[in-house]
């Protein structure tokens, strides 16, 4: 999945198709030694689609969302007049803001009401299961049937509780279901604009200069290119290094998880750690929005811990919850990472 991943973020192609067949892009005149070596530093970063031209990701490259996706980051950067990669950065901070810290706000207003609900539902299932008993014994119940009633009520019972309290579990993924697509969508216009593939690329904003000629000049620091791969691979390891810090926050503060939990916990720490070779394969422009993303996302799990912010969003008050949620972090921590002997 991750291989894939990298292929589908790295340029398709260097070439652009004219009139007589394939063409090298061309860059404005007094650029062309400069033009020449970014189009050779993308070739060897480029991998062809194994679906080709028609396949999946050019119908994700063209969709209506990522090109969405291209015109408000052409837009933010219009009307803010700043460097690319404070474009990238501002618009993910908005992004995350305005949407999904919203959503994980409501994900965890969710999961709290689950959670107060848990006493009742066990209260329930004794009951229930008396009854079921009581009830196989005077009709003759197998085993299979007496258990097959109490899950059948069981469920009924735990929706009818789940719609009288409208807090229903599922409601809890819709961050998923927002974010995920939207981490794609955003990944893709970038690359879109940092290869020059982007529907509005000719048109420069106005400037005289293609965007991918403008984003090959708007990074900072040791990355001035936002069309080439980190070199120094500080972008990628930094990625890695959040995403780790987010899993290892979420694992500590889980007491007694289940199985799949902890087979989940694992499999994204690995996720996170292949990460970093599939982002030293992409333009700059990209890793720099996943790993805004990824502070962001580090700043919301932090904030929707503090017990006055919660307050403010309505979360009810649970059973787990702390007066000191970032001391019992950090000694979680401590305990689990530093004076392990």
């Amino acid at each position: 999945m991750l291989c894939r991943l990298g292929r589908w973020l790295q340029p398709l192609s260097v070439l652009q198709l004219g009139a007589h067949g394939p063409q090298f892009a061309r860059a404005p005149t007094g650029g062309t030694e400069r033009s020449e070596v970014r189009v050779w530093a993308l070739a060897s970063v480029s991998a062809v689609s194994p679906s080709g031209a028609n396949g999946w990701y050019e119908a994700l490259a063209t969709s209506a969302p990522v090109q969405g996706a291209e015109d408000l980051l052409l837009g933010a950067h219009s009307a803010m007049g700043l460097p690319w990669w404070s474009t990238v950065v501002l618009t993910t901070v908005a992004l995350r803001s305005a949407v999904t810290l919203p959503l994980a706000a409501y994900q965890h207003y969710i999961l709290a009401k689950v959670e107060n609900l848990q006493p009742e539902i066990k209260n329930i299932a004794r009951h229930l299961n008396q009854e079921v008993a009581v009830r196989a014994n005077q009709l003759g119940w197998s085993k299979r049937v007496a258990r097959l009633t109490y899950l059948k009520n069981m469920r009924r019972l735990v929706s009818e509780l789940y719609v009288r309290d409208n807090c229903h579990p599922f409601k809890a993924t819709v961050l998923v279901w927002i974010q995920i697509p939207m981490w794609i969508v955003m990944s893709v216009a970038l690359r879109n604009l940092s290869t020059g593939a982007a529907r509005a690329e000719g048109s420069g904003c106005g400037t005289g200069f293609s965007v991918q000629e403008q984003l090959a000049t708007g990074g900072v620091l040791w990355f001035p290119d936002l069309t080439a791969p980190d070199s120094t691979w500080i972008l990628p390891v930094s990625v890695g290094v959040i995403n780790l810090l987010i899993v290892e926050i979420f694992a500590l503060q889980k007491i007694g998880m289940s199985r799949f939990q902890t087979c989940a916990t694992y499999f994204v720490r690995a996720v996170s750690v292949l990460m970093i070779p599939v982002a030293a394969t992409v333009p700059s422009s990209i890793v720099l929005y996943w790993l805004c993303s990824s502070v962001m996302g580090l700043s919301q799990n932090l904030l929707l811990r503090s017990p006055r912010f919660r307050q403010l969003c309505r979360i009810p008050l649970t059973k787990g919850d702390s007066d000191t949620p970032y001391k019992d972090l950090f000694a979680a921590f401590y305990a689990k990472f530093i004076s392990r002997k």
